[in-house]
């Protein structure tokens, strides 16, 4: 059965690649038609800036990476609306617009943390939760405490921060000398989209310039990420990695992958680390038809 799953998840991607050249969308559409305007929930250590596009669908909850706000979810947001869903993106503390408040909990908090005490304030039962890169790290580690709020899992572009010797060899062999002292777009958008689409990437830059607040620590996980702990997430779970990612290519995230209970791989062509912001029409198709069988 897991096998047929992963067939067919292959098969959408595939379909997709006949249908539509990889450029036919060359950056996010704007979704500011398509989602209400942001709003702020007064959580436990933090005033969190989220947006939800309301609505009676299943709830997706997005999670960002390290670079970027919740800004870089505009394709998302408007497809999966469009699709029926409810969608919920937020800026982790000390990122965009959420800031971190000593006054009414304790600091940094974790991301995980703030997600279910945002689940909590819209009264959400179970909804589907969507991580890339570090929003995949929280993810993970969200799934592996709180399972019983999930309805299924998607992990894209990220090593999930899994702490065990295999992954962290991999990571030291792979990491270019000097890369992190280099322009984030130059780590983490693929070269084709920055040479086919210069204005796309400049908007890629610009979120991420303004996106986290001076000083602002990074959240801890709860636990740390081991195959031993993400062995124990019973839900569902989407792998998505891009074919041209440098800092979380296939073969690393196949490592941690294999130890999930119930996982589906997908590749996406064509595109680095942003891979949502690279390639949107096939990233989106690719979550939609798995959300839809869970």
């Amino acid at each position: 059965m897991r096998e047929s799953l992963r067939r067919s998840c292959r098969c959408v991607v595939t379909a997709i690649l006949l249908l539509a050249s990889p450029w036919l969308s060359m950056g996010p559409t704007r979704a500011a038609e398509d989602a209400r305007s942001g709003t702020y929930a007064e959580l436990p250590g933090v005033r969190l800036w989220f947006i939800d596009s309301g609505g009676t669908g299943a709830p997706i909850v997005l999670l960002h990476a390290n670079t970027g706000t919740s800004a870089v979810w505009e394709s998302q947001i408007a497809s999966f609306s469009r699709a029926g869903y409810r969608v919920i993106a937020f800026d982790r503390r000390g990122w965009g617009r959420s800031t971190a408040n000593a006054a009414t909990g304790p600091q940094p908090g974790s991301i995980a943390g703030d997600l279910d005490a945002l689940a909590d304030h819209l009264n959400l039962d179970r909804f589907h939760l969507l991580g890339v890169a570090g929003g995949g790290f929280a993810a993970l580690d969200y799934a592996a405490w709180r399972p019983q709020r999930l309805l299924s899992l998607v992990i894209a572009a990220s090593t999930g921060q899994v702490s065990e010797k295999e992954v962290t060899d991999f990571v030291t062999r792979i990491e270019i000398p000097g890369i992190r002292n280099q322009p984030a777009a130059y780590r983490e958008v693929g070269p084709s989209y920055r040479g086919a689409n210069p204005e796309g990437t400049r908007r890629w830059a610009e979120i991420d310039e303004h996106a986290r607040q001076p000083g602002a620590p990074v959240q801890p996980l709860r636990t740390p990420n081991t195959f031993t702990k993400i062995a124990t997430i019973p839900t569902p779970t989407l792998v998505i990695a891009a074919d041209a990612d440098l800092l979380a290519p296939p073969a690393l995230m196949r490592i941690w992958a294999v130890r999930m209970k119930d996982h589906e791989w997908a590749l996406v062509p064509d595109a680095g680390h942003a891979v949502t912001w690279e390639q949107p029409d096939i990233f989106n198709a690719t979550v939609l038809a798995f959300v839809k069988r869970h």
